[in-house]
């Protein structure tokens, strides 16, 4: 059933909030739309409301950290990484186990307007030494994300959806931090792709959608899910490399810096020598539903179809 990964994130909190005492939530006003307000009502004592305050809350947060909590502060990605200079001083330069939870992801937030995208937060965190970036591709995978990033020891950031997204995984999925995992494939496997889609969050299902349609017209294509952008797992970005002929990676986040460059880093890295089409945001966002938005900025499925075919003998 489709859900807000954001949906997901507030659920877990509940209950896991026994499994982990020294977890705390911090909020900055609001926990309605970050889905907190669940551990709230129920964990009164341990959820910090700091109002319009983001820079003092990741800064409480990183203090909460050092003394032996598991503090989780949580906005919209915009605000939280409108504070990279605290986040990177008091949270990265310490190692705090601060988790990081950035909601309202992306052009997907939709009618709230440009002032409110985060479009550059992902850029921005994989710079921060040590900081493992996680964006789930559906409500399972963001639940379990959830609980690996309370278990691990180190700062994280979480980025979420404000949109509902299909399920792209089977119930028996199991995540693996730092690991691509293919979410769908032609049946029988193919020996051959004409292409291999990189997708993180709020695209996947768009690109799943664009490979089953494909395949009818004779297009075998793979797509794989970033559930985590850092660190990134290179060794399946070489093996996609080796049997596909062209990589495309469509995110919901500016061109620069996020899922593409991390591919194409990749890429270079062990000189694959294919093409690498690389979908994302390359102006500022505006205002309008999740998916005209999408169309509008070439995120949907007709799109991610057009560039995996696109100038194919």
């Amino acid at each position: 059933m489709p859900k807000a990964t954001r949906e997901a994130f507030g659920e877990a909190l509940v209950e896991l909030a026994d499994k982990f005492p020294q977890l705390v939530v911090l909020d900055s006003d609001l926990s309605k739309s970050t889905m907190t307000v669940g551990f709230a009502k129920k964990h009164p004592n341990r959820h910090f409301e700091f109002g319009i305050a983001e820079q003092n809350m990741i800064g409480a947060a990183a203090g909460m950290a050092l003394f032996g909590k598991v503090p989780v502060c949580t906005s919209f990605a915009c605000f939280l990484i409108g504070r990279l200079e605290t986040i990177r001083v008091a949270v990265t330069l310490n190692r705090a186990n601060v988790k990081l939870v950035g909601t309202h992801a992306g052009l997907g937030i939709g009618d709230d307007g440009a002032s409110q995208m985060g479009l550059e937060d992902v850029a921005a965190m994989r710079s921060l030494p040590g900081m493992t970036v996680l964006q789930p591709g559906d409500a399972l995978e963001a639940r379990q994300a959830v609980e690996w990033m309370l278990q691990h020891q180190g700062p994280v950031y979480l980025r979420l959806t404000r949109q509902k997204l299909d399920d792209v995984h089977k119930p028996d999925y199991k995540f693996e931090v730092g690991k691509l995992d293919v979410v769908w494939e032609p049946e029988p496997k193919a020996k051959h792709f004409q292409a291999t889609i990189l997708a993180s969050g709020g695209t996947v299902g768009g690109a799943v959608a664009a490979a089953k349609q494909l395949q009818p017209k004779g297009f075998a294509v793979r797509v794989a899910n970033a559930g985590t952008l850092a660190p990134f797992d290179v060794d399946s970005v070489e093996d996609f490399a080796k049997d596909s002929e062209r990589l495309v990676t469509v995110e919901d986040h500016n061109i620069v810096g996020g899922l593409g460059s991390a591919v194409c880093e990749a890429a270079a890295s062990f000189g694959a020598g294919k093409p690498v089409v690389c979908l994302g945001v390359r102006e500022t966002g505006e205002s309008g539903l999740s998916a005209e938005l999408y169309e509008r900025h070439g995120l949907s499925a007709p799109h991610i179809m057009e560039a995996c075919i696109r100038n194919l003998v």
